[in-house]
């Protein structure tokens, strides 16, 4: 069986307890084998209707909230969690809060990428590295330093005003390192996939 999650930079797959990415620009819909998948991008998702090897499992997933407009990707991050809150960090950081099984809202903030390239487009001097190891208890002295305080500490703080002692579920590009940060972290690359096959199960989806 082979598992899809396709977001607007990349689709990853998971077939035989291994995870590969693609680069959306890449993605091809040619396939002899059955991919059951999820999908935010709309030019891919047209595509792949077109196709009887990919099944949607998007109207298959069903979560209790009241949140207008949540997407697949989100839904699907959340449907094995009863309690605690859901962090998924790529392109955009999404932060969902589960209670009994019930999805009680959540918030989007730019991705880590993406925040780099706003300071880019502010100016070349603020084009650096991200310094993974800046200390986020003293001001920083230098600029890379700078942009990177400017970066993790609004995340970290935002996240900290919620989790509480609640388990904070990470998962996405980013999820492993923003994990560091909180002492009730779990990551979990397999979030989304282990989502999409309990619902395969449950579901009876051929």
């Amino acid at each position: 069986m082979t598992l899809c999650d396709i977001g607007n930079t990349n689709a990853t797959f998971f077939k035989d307890g291994k995870i590969t990415r693609l680069g959306i620009e890449n993605f091809n819909i040619k396939t002899d084998e059955k991919v059951y998948f999820i999908c935010v991008n709309d030019r891919i998702k047209s595509e792949l209707s077109r196709s009887e090897n990919f099944i949607d499992l998007e109207p298959y997933f069903e979560i209790d909230t009241i949140y207008q407009g949540l997407g697949i990707d989100r839904i699907a991050g959340c449907y094995g969690i009863k309690d605690g809150v859901v962090v998924d960090a790529g392109s955009a950081i999404t932060v969902d809060i589960m209670a009994n099984s019930m999805h009680l809202g959540g918030y989007i903030l730019p991705g880590i990428t993406s925040m780099l390239k706003s300071y880019e487009s502010i100016s070349q001097r603020l084009k650096v590295t991200l310094n993974s190891q800046v200390d986020l208890d003293a001001f920083p002295q230098k600029t890379a330093d700078a942009v990177s305080y400017g970066i993790i500490k609004p995340i970290v703080t935002l996240l900290n005003g919620i989790i509480k002692d609640k388990n904070v579920y990470f998962t996405g590009g980013d999820g492993e390192f923003l994990s560091r940060f909180f002492k009730n972290a779990i990551y979990d690359k397999m979030l989304v996939f282990r989502s999409m096959q309990k619902l395969i199960n449950e579901k009876g989806i051929k």
